[in-house]
């Protein structure tokens, strides 16, 4: 579908996937129902939570969780400055200020909890956890500090569907109050667009089943079926519902998830293999850490923002495909959020890293022949 000679990712539909949206095209029923219902079933039993509640993308999802956890303006929200613009955008949305906070170090890109202690004021109402690339944040460590402050956690693991935070196997979106997932095309689990809302809380859960289909207090196919006749709107909400093409699609693709995983990690290890002794370039996280992710991306450090963007650039020149994510303060619409005292660790992490392609599909053919390059490119 492309020209690239190792794009940067890849989706492979099946006949099964094929066949499940054409059973719901010829059902005659396109809008929210049973394939919903089923589809989020399939997906709490999946992640290990009580409630899961799909939405039309990772957005809404966020958007939507923001609001059940109650934020709105004067209230504050931190969030790593390290991510992709909606984890900031949905406070935003209900009218709250984000407050960036940095990350780790360049070799753990995730959100760093000694930074969101420092930046806890009066009026912090909440953390966003981003589960960056599909590597787990320190979501265990950012609860007992949400405990200890009385503030909502909600994780972003628009990224990291699958991904484990402990040896347990208990998986993100299950610490915080509400977790936020995205089924966008890049993503492990992908339907085209899409998202889900998980929670623990029935209250939450409800409030936001309410929210995504304009505030109704029953659904179309509840009417379909003869049930409540007459419906209510009892808020503002929102048209935030994923429909059932995309609800057979996604229950289709959850049931080969798992292995997709297994084969990202696969590409993930052979990658850090081979580059590992590579001068001038350095593979983030550790080997626990590899084991845990769901693997989003790989990214690569190189040494400085100038030496990147070449190498992406001689990387693009011989078919080779990358991407890089910029740090949020460095946008137009959010210098106004960069705090005083910087963040250094982010701005760094965004210059210096660069994203190569990794998917479900990859075979060793393609990561030797992005090795061979890489190598190449770098002089080594």
């Amino acid at each position: 579908m492309t020209d690239w000679r190792v794009p940067l990712t890849d989706i492979e539909i099946s006949e099964q996937d094929v066949q499940a949206v054409l059973d719901c095209l010829e059902s005659g029923w396109l809008t929210m129902g049973p394939r919903t219902q089923a589809f989020e079933q399939a997906l709490a039993d999946y992640v290990g939570s009580p409630h899961a509640v799909t939405v039309s993308s990772g957005t809404a999802a966020l958007h939507l969780a923001c609001l059940a956890a109650g934020l709105g303006p004067g209230d504050e929200v931190i969030v790593p400055a390290f991510t992709f613009v909606a984890s900031a955008s949905a406070a935003r949305y209900v009218g709250a200020e984000p407050v960036l906070c940095d990350v780790r170090s360049p070799l753990d890109f995730n959100i760093d909890p000694d930074d969101v202690a420092r930046r806890i004021t009066r009026r912090t109402r909440a953390v966003v956890a981003v589960h960056f690339c599909g590597y787990p944040a320190a979501v265990l460590a950012l609860r007992e500090l949400c405990d200890e402050h009385g503030l909502v956690l909600i994780e972003d693991c628009a990224q990291a569907i699958g991904a484990r935070i402990d040896d347990t196997g208990r998986r993100v979106g299950t610490v915080g109050e509400l977790g936020a997932f995205s089924f966008f095309s890049k993503k492990q689990l992908c339907v085209g667009e899409g998202g889900m809302v998980t929670t623990a809380d029935e209250a939450l859960a409800g409030r936001v089943r309410l929210l995504r289909s304009h505030a109704m207090t029953s659904s179309t196919w509840d009417r379909h079926r003869g049930h409540d006749p007459a419906y209510d709107v009892v808020d503002v909400g929102f048209n935030f519902r994923l429909d059932e093409p995309r609800a057979a699609l996604g229950m289709s693709r959850l049931q080969r998830l798992q292995d997709g995983i297994a084969a990202r990690r696969a590409t993930v290890r052979a990658y850090r293999e081979r580059l590992h002794d590579v001068p001038g370039v350095e593979v983030p996280f550790d080997d626990e850490a590899v084991e845990r992710s769901s693997h989003f991306a790989f990214a690569v450090l190189l040494e400085d923002r100038q030496t990147r963007d070449r190498f992406r650039e001689e990387l693009k020149s011989k078919g080779i495909q990358t991407t890089w994510y910029p740090a949020l303060h460095t946008f137009s619409d959010y210098r106004g959020y960069a705090p005083a005292d910087g963040l250094p660790h982010a701005l760094e992490t965004a210059d210096r890293h660069c994203a190569l392609p990794l998917s479900s599909t990859m075979d060793e053919t393609a990561v030797d022949t992005v090795v061979e390059v890489v190598r190449e490119v770098v002089g080594a």
